[in-house]
């Protein structure tokens, strides 16, 4: 199960303790940070390295709605927790995971953690796959990492295996037979001392 760190941001002192009473009774969840201001979003969600924000919609300073969308990305996700129903459209346009209207009941809340829950495994599988998909390429200005979908063509030009990746020509003294059992089924031998990107035709 993917642990979750919490942040809330909601300026009732009341409302605060009640989410963390109920977060208390759910697995794998940390309450890391807290905040009574949505202008106080930002600071509070980057010391708390956040994973998720419990956020109200009328605070003082900036609403939830417009905290939400100074964030930079990539942001934590976010469940609206609020007695305001009418501002639910707009809080998925800004991509909310879910909408929870106050009193917040346990059950209720706890769905909502486990949307936020299987958001976050996702982003982290997709990160994953991302850094598993680079190749690392010996250059002599040292290791290259190179996504092989932006690689058009590999060629022995010399001594050397020339890559291009878009305008750019790395020098590597891989071998082009081991370059090429390292790149994906999308290269293709079109000649001894070549290697094309058949995506790239």
């Amino acid at each position: 199960m993917t642990h979750l760190r919490v942040v809330l941001a909601d300026d009732e002192l009341v409302a605060r303790a009640r989410l963390r009473r109920l977060l208390a009774a759910v697995p794998d969840v940390t309450v890391a940070g807290e905040c009574d201001r949505g202008d106080a979003l930002h600071e509070a969600l980057r010391a708390a390295d956040a994973d998720v924000v419990l956020l109200d919609i009328e605070m003082p300073g900036v609403s939830g709605l417009e905290a939400l969308r100074l964030l930079p990305e990539p942001r934590p996700y976010v469940i609206f927790c609020t007695a305001h129903a009418e501002h639910a459209v707009a809080a998925f346009d800004v991509g909310a995971v879910d909408y929870v209207t106050k009193p917040v009941e346990a059950g209720r809340l706890s769905l909502a953690i486990e949307r936020a829950r299987r958001a976050v495994a996702a982003r982290s599988e997709r990160v994953t796959a991302n850094v598993h998909r680079r190749l690392a390429i010996e250059t002599r200005e040292g290791v290259l990492l190179l996504d092989p979908a932006e690689i058009a063509f590999a060629e022995i030009d010399g001594a050397l295996v020339t890559i291009h990746v878009g305008e750019r020509r790395v020098l590597s003294d891989l071998a082009l037979a081991e370059l090429e059992a390292r790149l994906p089924s999308s290269f293709l031998r079109v000649q001894r001392r070549a290697l094309l990107n058949l995506d790239h035709v």
